[in-house]
């Protein structure tokens, strides 16, 4: 079974932007320009909007128009859209739209004017409409036609892509049309991430649905200008200060013509522009810069090793001596839930160690026993495997004096005779003397104690070898 969502990430230590002008926070206005592309009977769609609007509990009116749902959108376009204009354009504050293309076909003099701002107009579908029933056929076709629609409407392509509404087939869909230079369907992240989406290396830009004016129109969300000033001034705050304390950080504000270019909410944020204003350091951006950016700072790398996408024969050959001559454990890990989470030194680690933890007794004894003797017989006659060959080697077990070599191999044989299999250590973390005074020291432990730490030391040997094998160049 594969795994495919990615709850890895970057981790504890995100990249360093590195933003232009040092910047410690780069800030990013959407304005989701939907009016005109929303669901209505006019548009040819089966009922009537339901969404983000000012209409508590608004239920969908099949096969009729809605007159007050409509009448709320259309002063998204006649009056918030020209509030939020002058409010940017005065502060010369750049802006993306996520245009729906029947709504920016709808509405020439505002596209004009997005134009004659320097904004960058982003695709936000062919329609704004939930795309969670269509089929993969259906949903590619919109998303052909709203980029043919945009591009003659605007006179250029869209290079972002943001359906919202969308599918799980949505990113995959869109990333194999091969145009886009990020797409933000996903809210994964505070900074701009790579992933594999249609056969192609393809920038993600997070979006976000909390720094978002549509809690305005939704349970629980803002009930005043108030409130939604303070969370974006609170979400500013804190990016900003771990981007001063850390790495720098991104913020990305949604807003809606119909719902921010309300005069009270407008009012917000304006108060909310000034305050972040008011920072140094701080990069107002469009996302396709910020794309650009991330694409000349940060290029895809492929790691050298993938295991979530290895075949069953591949993954065996390449970890099956992780745990030694035990190629059972990778078998079974083979056959577990492997995704992107695996594909890190930690996280194989993890699911191998899963499976030998849940192993009968006789099984990890089995592998507890396939260990050789530390500087015994088999060191000697240099047959070990290549990984005890050199891990044996790090600690110079493979120059032993005569005296030393004797009295190795006499413990070996006290401590076989006293616990049944051979005593095991992780070399690595040790030296010859280090190794000794353990080996006199564990040899007098009670087995099952002694079982419990051949174990332990059994799993480092094996994070070891993992990170070798995956990260060959790492100190």
């Amino acid at each position: 079974m594969r795994y495919p969502r990615d709850l890895q990430g970057y981790g504890a230590v995100p990249p360093h932007p590195r933003w232009p002008r040092d910047a410690r926070i780069a800030v990013q206005f959407v304005i989701n320009y939907e009016e005109g592309g929303e669901n209505a009977v006019i548009h040819g769609d089966a009922a009537s909007e339901s969404f983000l609007s000012d209409i508590a509990g608004a239920e969908p009116w099949p096969g009729q128009r809605h007159w007050n749902m409509e009448s709320l959108y259309e002063y998204g376009a006649r009056a918030g859209f020209w509030r939020l204009h002058r409010m940017f354009v005065r502060r010369d504050i750049p802006v993306t739209v996520y245009g729906v293309a029947t709504a920016l076909a709808r509405s020439p003099v505002q596209v004009a004017a997005m134009q004659e701002a320097g904004w960058e107009i982003a695709s936000h579908g062919l329609k704004w409409i939930e795309y969670r029933g269509f089929s993969r056929d259906e949903e590619r076709e919109h998303i052909r036609r709203a980029i043919r629609l945009h591009e003659q409407v605007t006179g250029e392509r869209p290079r972002g892509w943001y359906t919202g509404r969308c599918s799980v087939n949505t990113v995959e869909l869109v990333a194999s049309e091969g145009g886009f230079d990020y797409i933000s369907d996903a809210y994964a992240d505070d900074l701009p991430y790579w992933t594999r989406a249609g056969g192609r290396d393809q920038l993600i830009i997070p979006y976000t649905l909390d720094a978002n004016d549509m809690r305005f129109a939704v349970a629980q969300g803002f009930g005043s200008g108030d409130e939604f000033f303070a969370y974006l001034r609170d979400s500013f705050d804190t990016l900003y200060a771990e981007g001063c304390e850390e790495q720098p950080r991104m913020l990305s504000v949604g807003l809606h013509c119909r719902l921010a270019g309300r005069p009270g909410r407008a009012a917000a944020l304006k108060r909310f522009i000034e305050h972040a204003s008011g920072h140094a350091h701080v990069w107002f951006a469009r996302r396709i810069d910020i794309a650009h950016h991330w694409r000349r700072t940060h290029p895809p790398r492929r790691a050298r090793v993938r295991p979530s996408t290895l075949d069953h024969g591949g993954f065996v050959e390449m970890f099956g001596e992780v745990f030694e001559h035990s190629p059972w454990i990778a078998d079974r890990a083979w056959h577990g839930e492997l995704g992107p989470a695996h594909d890190t030194p930690e996280g194989l680690h993890s699911a191998l160690a899963r499976v030998f933890r849940s192993a009968g007794t006789e099984e990890r004894l089995g592998v507890l026993r396939a260990h050789p003797d530390l500087g015994g017989r088999l060191a000697a006659a240099r047959r070990l495997t290549p990984s005890s060959q050199a891990e044996q080697a790090s600690a110079g077990l493979d120059a032993l004096t005569d005296a030393e070599r004797a009295r190795f191999q006499e413990l070996n044989r006290t401590y076989v005779e006293r616990h049944g299999f051979p005593f095991i250590i992780a070399v690595r973390d040790h030296d010859r003397t280090g190794i000794l005074q353990a080996f006199e020291t564990r040899i007098g432990n009670d087995r099952d104690s002694e079982i419990r730490e051949a174990c332990l030391q059994v799993e480092r040997i094996a994070g070891l070898r993992i990170r070798e094998i995956m990260e060959p160049d790492a100190p």
